[in-house]
């Protein structure tokens, strides 16, 4: 089942073409890995796909919405995690949790695992503007991993956490996409998604360059490393 259909996306500001014809398609149960340098275009592309801006041109649908007309349905059924936002200054992780769960209708709300998971206890009472970096990096994970979504959009997750926490968030999406879900996960660390992905993309200038099956690339006696140095170098 295709849960990400994109086709000839392009984008626009002004006169920069952050997007040039786009083509790909991630299927249920992909840990697809979007890669590239700081400005390619990956944050711009998961903007589009989760509605937040609308494309210049060419089409694009999410677990079957169109993300320019169906914002609202695309984010109903996905977890988001933006790149370097913070969540609500002035609530306190477990509120923001909770908040979640109302708005997500989440029968059984699991924000006592997700507080004991990311270990917010001791920040009980804190509200998140006092909250260092890291902290309010896992209280942003938290808050889309507690509505086990069908997809999650992760945008360089794992800046500002500690390697400990890293490792878990890890094993913990592993699990998530074992069990159905599916992941489309923006980042520059390419050991994380040597370690994840089964199938990855390079984008560079906006442009996809290669579209990559990480078994395939081993069978050739390849590292992602050395393909993504061949081709934004």
């Amino acid at each position: 089942m295709t849960v990400i259909s994109v086709t000839n996306l392009s984008k626009f500001y002004e006169d920069v073409k952050a997007l040039s014809d786009v083509t790909f398609t991630v299927d249920k149960g992909d840990f697809y890995g979007l890669l590239g340098p700081n400005g390619a275009g990956k944050t711009t592309l998961l903007k589009v796909l989760t509605g937040q801006i609308n494309s210049t041109s060419g089409e694009a649908t999410v677990l079957g919405f169109n993300p320019d007309n169906e914002p609202i349905e695309v984010r109903n059924l996905a977890g988001i995690v933006p790149e370097q936002e913070s969540p609500p200054s002035f609530l306190t992780p477990r509120e923001v949790l909770e908040m979640v769960s109302e708005i997500r209708s989440i029968k059984n709300s699991e924000v006592e695992h997700w507080l004991s998971f990311f270990d917010l206890g001791p920040m009980e009472g804190r509200i998140c503007k006092n909250l260092s970096r890291g902290q309010r990096q896992k209280v942003m994970l938290a808050a889309a991993f507690i509505a086990k979504p069908e997809i999650l959009f992760l945008d360089e997750p794992f800046i500002n956490l500690d390697p400990i926490v890293q490792s878990e968030v890890r094993e913990y999406l592993k699990t998530y996409v074992k069990e159905g879900g599916t992941v489309f996960l923006n980042t520059h660390l390419l050991e994380n998604a040597e370690r994840l992905c089964n199938r990855a993309a390079i984008i560079h200038n906006g442009t996809m360059q290669a579209n990559i099956e990480l078994e395939e690339l081993k069978k050739q006696n390849l590292s992602l490393e050395d393909l993504f140095h061949e081709i934004v170098t």
